[in-house]
């Protein structure tokens, strides 16, 4: 059964990848060792369509195949709801979620839980097993939040450092309030429309990309302003200016690795594995992990396999 449901999920998604897909690197133990408990079973893992939650799917393959696991590479899905669905209907066995993301999307609310990380984290974890049977592991420092952002000639000509800053300007010179954003976040809760709501901007057009292609469409000039991921290295790469969202109109974000909890339950040994990659994120690893994919063309793999090896977590030879 779970085969025919991957075989339409994958006809769905358009991802193109074959049901059968092992992961496509030799991975052997590291400072993860192999469990007599994980020989021989089948977790597949999926991930979201974009280069840092690509990265952590095979993170966590690696892992898990380091620790015995026959692991199915379902990486690169497209959009959020499509990988959460995959979890919920055992398509996939673990995802990387995002705090927010599962608090605002997956569970409802309007407004982000206020407190910090751990306040955000302990209450989208309560909700997200009562609500749906998901359990989240321990949550990483990696926090990869929304934010707007401009280039440094634009925000130094305007003085833009802050969104309430960017309202402020926008609202007096409202022909400027141009936007790139991505489909998913126009209309997302956690989106543009909490950043409406916060700091009362007017808009005067929308021009939907995809993520990949915002960044240099800000620097280009296609829009004075554009939606980023906070963790991105191109915006280094393209001179960007990120305005600090003053207001906290998005959530935390910090990303965990989410299993249901009947397939915890029976494999409680994928939690240490997992969890010990987590532990070891940053955002600064991150967006120099981003860079080499999305700068430098390296691919989503090696970069995923060097970084592991960097850490001990597993070897190669």
């Amino acid at each position: 059964m779970k085969r025919l449901l991957l075989v339409a999920l994958l006809v769905l998604s358009g991802c193109g990848l074959d049901v059968n897909s092992a992961l496509p690197y030799k991975v052997l133990p590291g400072s993860i060792k192999p469990d007599q408990a994980l020989h021989g079973v089948e977790i597949t893992v999926g991930s979201k369509d974009f280069t840092e939650n690509i990265l952590l799917g095979y993170m966590a393959e690696m892992a898990l195949s380091a620790a015995g696991a026959d692991v199915i590479d379902l990486t690169d899905l497209k959009g959020s709801q499509t990988a959460r669905q995959a979890l919920l209907n055992a398509e996939v066995d673990v995802t990387w979620e995002y705090t927010g993301t599962g608090w605002i999307n997956y569970q409802g609310n309007e407004l982000p839980v206020t407190g910090g990380e751990q306040a955000q984290y302990e209450a989208t974890k309560k909700a997200d097993l009562e609500q749906f049977g998901v359990e989240w592991l321990a949550y990483s420092p990696l926090n990869d939040q929304y934010a707007f952002a401009v280039t440094e000639a634009y925000g130094e000509q305007h003085g833009l450092k802050t969104t309430s800053d960017m309202a402020a300007f926008l609202t007096q010179n409202p022909d400027q309030a141009v936007f790139c954003l991505e489909t998913e976040f126009t209309s997302r809760q956690d989106g543009f429309p909490a950043a409406q709501r916060v700091y009362g901007f007017p808009t005067t057009e929308v021009k939907n990309f995809g993520i990949g292609t915002i960044y240099s469409a800000i620097a280009g000039g296609t829009c004075p302003i554009g939606e980023v991921f906070t963790t991105d290295g191109r915006i280094a790469a393209q001179k960007l200016r990120v305005l600090e969202d003053d207001k906290k109109a998005f959530p935390q974000y910090n990303v965990a690795p989410t299993v249901r909890a009947e397939f915890l339950k029976r494999y409680p040994q994928i939690r240490g594995p997992l969890e010990e990659v987590s532990a070891a994120l940053t955002n600064e690893q991150m967006i120099e992990l981003c860079r080499q994919v999305d700068v430098d063309g390296k691919d989503a793999g090696e970069v995923a396999r060097d970084w592991m090896v960097s850490k001990g977590f597993i070897s190669t030879a």
